[in-house]
């Protein structure tokens, strides 16, 4: 069943025209899911019915084979066009009032991807997600800790905290660097 143009030319019901596997309602759920909204925050936030929501994740699910919503948050695929690219020269600075939410990510740097592997998930018991090339990937109840192995002339040290916040009918995901100090920044 795909997308059909009625006489009128209006476009039937359907599909969206899209290239890639998903279509684009359900990239906005797998990134929803992916950044640990429950089904039912995922539909206040779309406008959508809790039904609705699972009807997507069902369809995503048999798509990219991943069960439920807690595979899905760790499902590493991108999609058609890859990850999404940075943006340039973006003024990062807002008059809106931002409400923080929980933390989602902490982002580190690490010397030695091997041995902090082993820390967070022997010492620490953290749960491992996933390992690929330089990057690891923890659970700390629902907090995503990623590490990123960098050789010494490219580390620093410092994280970075992913928080969600809440500015609009949209998700949008504030950083802070810590460092010495706290520098926010928009992603």
């Amino acid at each position: 069943m795909g997308s059909q143009r009625t006489p009128a030319g209006r476009r039937g019901r359907g599909r969206p025209p899209s290239p890639g596997l998903l279509t684009p309602a359900e990239w906005q759920v797998v990134n929803l899911a992916r950044h640990g909204l429950t089904r039912r925050e995922i539909g206040r936030l779309r406008g959508t019915s809790l039904d609705a929501v699972r009807y997507h994740l069902a369809n995503i699910g048999g798509k990219v084979g991943v069960h439920g919503i807690a595979e899905l948050r760790y499902w590493p695929g991108f999609g058609a066009f890859g990850p999404p690219a940075r943006r340039k020269d973006t003024d990062m600075t807002t008059t809106a009032a931002i409400t923080l939410g929980p933390i989602g990510q902490v982002s580190l740097l690490v010397r030695d991807g091997p041995r902090a592997e082993a820390f967070y998930r022997d010492v620490l018991g953290l749960r491992h997600i996933f390992t690929f090339g330089d990057l690891i990937f923890f659970d700390a109840d629902r907090v995503r800790i990623y590490l990123h192995r960098k050789d010494d002339e490219e580390w620093r040290p410092g994280s970075i905290l992913y928080f969600r916040a809440m500015t609009s009918p949209r998700l949008t995901l504030l950083s802070a660097t810590v460092e010495s100090g706290l520098a926010a920044r928009r992603t």
